[in-house]
């Protein structure tokens, strides 16, 4: 055994950090040190960006670091650093082309591969890596060892001297692909002992999609799947696809109040931790207006909530609950309550599940409230399996013990209504709203459809919005018509009047 050959890690060696948020817990903790990796994706898919993070995470670890670059130019690596807000001191920049003389005053030219021997390029590197004797290496691009090897038998046994060259002097490499070869070349998957992909899709409308996707990986456990990113000022951040079984937390499942009395009578108790509700009806019938009087509540017992808002702006939220006598905004100034504008054409299934995970685990909130899904699942119609990703994360907030409010809007007012939608396999509780017409006054019917957890009644209320917040009234017996979509009543049982005590029964 030679004295190089000590430089393999041994299978109780420590995982080195890729510096990229969310990727080492992708990869159950980072990558196995001193073993080549294969980075491929098309132009502008972030593959730079993520390999200037993994060399900026080893010279912020005093780490010799080192990028050999065929197809940019050191300056415009800065350049490219700089607009992130980075700078690459301690990282060292070798331009490969320039070291071969292949200027535009050179006889060679990078235009005429023939006239270029493949094993130069490779005796450039190996001078340069044993005289720096860096630790991280990025390798860009391979691409440009392509046409200069000419066949692929060529190109495969210098990709092979290459991978035992770096593995013996301790060096772990990352190869940058930009997938330009033939369909179906799979020669450098076989050869590297890990694959990332990184992939862009477009959409009809918003931001394209990002995804990552570990091909392979000899030797350690990793999470499958494709894994949404985002590549903005700052660099490359994936956020892991969510796993509900990987996540359970003890809690206590007693029921609480929302607020309102009769609300709680009609629920059979109240809400229950670690279950998720429906409201279910028409535009403007008052479903908001509940999930705003509940978490309310929660914010009155001292827990903390985040409310997820997608289709009103966050002032006239605001200002809408201070006319119903609920002001949020005391919550909002001690942090206990947090409200987050969402743009659902520039946001990912993958990081909006992040989203909900900072607020549970690092936040702390017990109360969630998402308003509405109308527009967070028609903003990307082209998502496959997105309601699968939806009961992933909803199995997740139930195991963490948090109470979830779903806001979902019905298509038509009055009449047959109809949605586009069916969530309400995933619900554990539906709170179904309907308007219905009761001398000459268009009113609002609430009732509880299903529980998984309370003997809930089943009887239909009446429900009204005042300067006290929401009122429900007693249970209406002699209703006709509520799943036909437009309930009548016609009995005796006294309507809500304006004068009602909020939260009370008349």
């Amino acid at each position: 055994m030679t004295d190089t050959d000590t430089a393999f890690p041994t299978s109780s060696a420590p995982r080195i950090s890729t510096g990229v948020p969310g990727l080492d817990d992708i990869l159950c903790g980072g990558l196995t040190p001193s073993r080549l990796y294969l980075l491929e994706g098309t132009p502008g898919t972030g593959k730079t960006t993520l390999a200037l993070q993994f060399l900026r995470e080893g010279a912020a670890r005093g780490e010799a670091t080192l990028y050999v670059t065929l197809s940019e130019t050191g300056q415009e690596l800065r350049a490219s650093a700089a607009t992130h807000g980075w700078s690459l001191d301690g990282i060292e920049v070798y331009e490969l082309v320039n070291e071969m003389g292949l200027d535009p005053d050179s006889e060679q030219s990078i235009l005429h591969p023939s006239e270029i021997e493949l094993g130069e390029t490779v005796r450039e590197v190996i001078t340069r890596v044993e005289a720096l004797k860096p630790e991280r290496v990025v390798f860009d691009s391979l691409s440009e060892l392509r046409l200069l090897a000419q066949n692929p038998l060529r190109y495969r046994r210098q990709i092979l001297a290459l991978k035992q060259f770096f593995a013996r002097r301790a060096c772990t490499v990352l190869m940058l692909d930009d997938r330009t070869s033939e369909t179906g070349d799979l020669q450098l998957h076989s050869i590297a002992h890990g694959v990332v992909s990184l992939e862009q899709t477009l959409r009809e409308f918003g931001s394209e999609r990002r995804r990552l996707r570990i091909i392979k990986m000899r030797g350690i456990k990793y999470r499958g799947g494709d894994h949404d990113f985002s590549l903005e000022t700052g660099g490359i951040r994936v956020f892991p696809r969510l796993i509900a079984a990987e996540h359970h937390t003890p809690f206590d499942a007693k029921a609480r109040s929302t607020g309102t009395g009769a609300l709680d009578l009609l629920l059979g108790g109240g809400l229950v931790p670690g279950t998720n509700t429906l409201l279910l009806g028409p535009s403007g019938v008052g479903k908001t207006t509940t999930a705003i009087r509940c978490m309310l509540a929660a914010l009155e017992r001292g827990e903390t909530a985040t409310y997820y808002l997608f289709d009103e702006g966050l002032a006239t939220l605001l200002a809408r609950a201070i006319t119903l006598g609920m002001d949020l905004t005391p919550h909002l100034a001690t942090k206990r309550l947090t409200i987050t504008q969402i743009d659902p054409a520039e946001l990912s299934p993958g990081e909006f599940s992040s989203m909900v995970r900072q607020a549970v685990e690092e936040r702390g909130s017990s109360f969630v409230v998402i308003d509405s899904l109308n527009a967070y699942l028609h903003a990307m119609p082209g998502e496959e399996f997105l309601i699968l990703q939806m009961h992933e994360m909803l199995s997740y907030l139930n195991q963490q013990g948090v109470t979830t409010l779903l806001v979902l809007g019905q298509h038509g007012v009055i009449g047959e209504v109809r949605t586009d939608i069916d969530l309400s396999y995933l619900s554990d509780a539906i709170l179904l709203f309907r308007f219905f017409e009761a001398r000459g006054e268009v009113r609002t019917a609430l009732s509880v459809v299903k529980s998984r957890v309370n003997a809930h009644e089943r009887t239909i209320r009446e429900m009204k919005l005042s300067a006290q917040g929401i009122q429900v009234g007693e249970a209406l017996t002699d209703f006709e018509g509520v799943l036909t979509g437009l309930p009548s009543y016609r009995g005796s049982v006294a309507m809500l009047t304006g004068d009602a005590p909020a939260g009370g029964v008349r």
